[in-house]
C-alpha cells in the first residue's frame, strides 16, 4: 500500500482523487468488457456488413423469382433456358459446345 501512496505523491499529487477515480472508471468502462467502444465498433461494422449482405440476397431473390415466373408463363423462355443451361435440343438439331479457356 505504501508503494501506491508513494507513486501517487510522486506523480499524481497534482490531480484530485475524485478526478483520478473518474478517469480510471472511464478507461475501464470504455476498454474492458462486452460494452467497450472497440467491441461496439466491431459489432456495428459486422451489423452493417450483414445488412448489405441481406440487401444483396433480397435483390437476388427478386431477380430469380422474376426469372422463375417468366419460366412458368413463357414457353419460349423455358425452351431457351433449357437449351442454354442444360444443352437440350430438338430431335433434328445438332449442338456444338464451344468451351472458352
Amino acid at each position: 500500500m505504501s508503494r501506491i501512496k508513494e507513486f501517487y505523491k510522486k506523480y499524481l499529487s497534482w490531480i484530485n482523487v475524485y478526478w483520478l477515480v473518474f478517469i480510471v472508471f472511464l478507461i475501464v468502462t470504455f476498454t474492458v468488457g462486452d460494452s467497450s467502444l472497440y467491441k461496439r465498433y466491431t459489432y456495428d461494422k459486422k451489423i452493417r456488413e450483414l445488412e448489405k449482405e441481406i440487401e444483396h440476397y433480397q435483390k437476388e431473390i427478386e431477380v430469380n423469382s422474376q426469372k422463375l415466373k417468366s419460366l412458368h408463363t413463357d414457353k419460349e423462355g423455358l425452351e431457351r433456358f433449357a437449351r442454354e443451361e442444360y444443352f437440350m435440343k430438338k430431335s433434328n438439331e445438332d449442338i456444338f459446345i464451344i468451351k472458352e479457356e
